[in-house]
């Protein structure tokens, strides 16, 4: 059957998260900056939350590691929402206009769940989803096979009816493993394409 919901990633793929965009503020120095966040704040520390491991208690053996850098590392929990600037380029109303159209959306984030109600917030369109899946919430990160799997019992069109779109291609390929169709995102224009050619949501004139 052909495609007709969608399952949307959330970060880098709809809103253009960041943490430079925090540090930047934070660390001026592209360097420095470039060094605490491949060293200190790096994306493997910070799976720890997107699995459900709450942020005070992951910073605690990151602070006794780097006691001089303690309020830097703090500020990725206080300084979260500073992290997001808006939508991914081309991105903004997207989600509205699929509602419009009556396309059921879904989203399978990898993220902490404290998190999650700020982004809500934030991104309003987000609570348009029929369904979320946070991973923080369920102890579970994308590419593990189980919360694709967690997925498709979630949602209320099976996988092969479901393009799932994500910018990481190691989560496509496990999401094509677990029957979804799917849309590596490497931008608006390619994937507002895809849209179209699928007949969910035609290009503008």
């Amino acid at each position: 059957m052909a495609v007709r919901a969608i399952l949307w990633d959330l970060g880098r793929t709809l809103a253009d998260w960041e943490p430079d965009y925090l540090y930047r503020r934070l660390i001026p120095d592209a360097s420095e900056r470039r060094d605490f966040l491949t060293s200190v704040c790096t994306m493997d520390w910070h799976e720890a939350h997107d699995r459900g491991v709450s942020m005070a208690a992951n910073r605690e053996a990151l602070i006794a590691n780097h006691p001089d850098k303690a309020a830097l590392i703090h500020a990725w929990d206080t300084g979260w929402n500073a992290m997001f600037n808006g939508y991914v380029e081309g991105m903004e109303g997207v989600v509205d206009a699929l509602h419009a159209r009556r396309v059921p959306q879904f989203a399978l984030s990898n993220m902490p769940a404290e998190k999650w109600p700020d982004v809500l917030a934030l991104y309003p369109a987000f609570s348009l989803f029929e369904t979320a899946i946070i991973s923080g919430q369920e102890g579970l990160v994308k590419p593990d096979p189980a919360i694709y799997a967690l997925t498709a019992e979630r949602i209320i069109t099976p996988p092969h009816e479901t393009l799932f779109i994500d910018d990481r291609l190691d989560n496509i390929e496990a999401a094509t493993r677990a029957g979804f169709a799917v849309h590596h995102f490497t931008g608006a224009p390619r994937l507002k394409g895809e849209l179209d050619r699928l007949g969910l949501l035609p290009l503008e004139a």
